[in-house]
């Protein structure tokens, strides 16, 4: 780091290897499986427990960290693709087009059904 370059912040430092993978400097396979099917799988879990305890507040939250998680995570993918064989690169790129359409449907309808919930009391 030269003297005139800005010292890194905590919060970069804390999410340095997501920044990487954001910009597409990390291998496809540590995105798509570790960042992309394992903490989708996650958010699935709590969403899917918030619900079974009927827990409105923390579904919506759930809703609004899901939809900007899928935003980057879609980025992230589509960015590495490159760094993997074409084949992968042509894969992941076309799961991720339709990992964008099945997030956006599911998402929307579980705001539907939030939205009718808070109107019927």
């Amino acid at each position: 780091m030269t003297p005139t370059e800005p010292r890194p912040t905590l919060l970069a430092l804390f999410f340095a290897s997501e920044l990487r993978a954001w910009r597409g400097q990390m291998p496809l396979g540590i995105v798509f499986w570790g960042y992309g099917v394992t903490a989708s799988s996650a958010l699935a879990i709590l969403h899917w427990t918030a619900m079974d305890g009927d827990q409105v507040i923390l579904q919506q939250i759930l809703i609004a960290l899901s939809a900007a998680y899928t935003v980057w995570i879609l980025m992230a993918i589509w960015r590495c693709a490159p760094n993997s064989a074409p084949l992968w690169c042509m894969l992941a790129r076309y799961l991720t087009v339709a990992w964008a359409l099945n997030a956006t449907f599911i998402l929307f309808f579980l705001q539907i059904d939030l939205v009718l919930r808070y109107a019927r009391g």
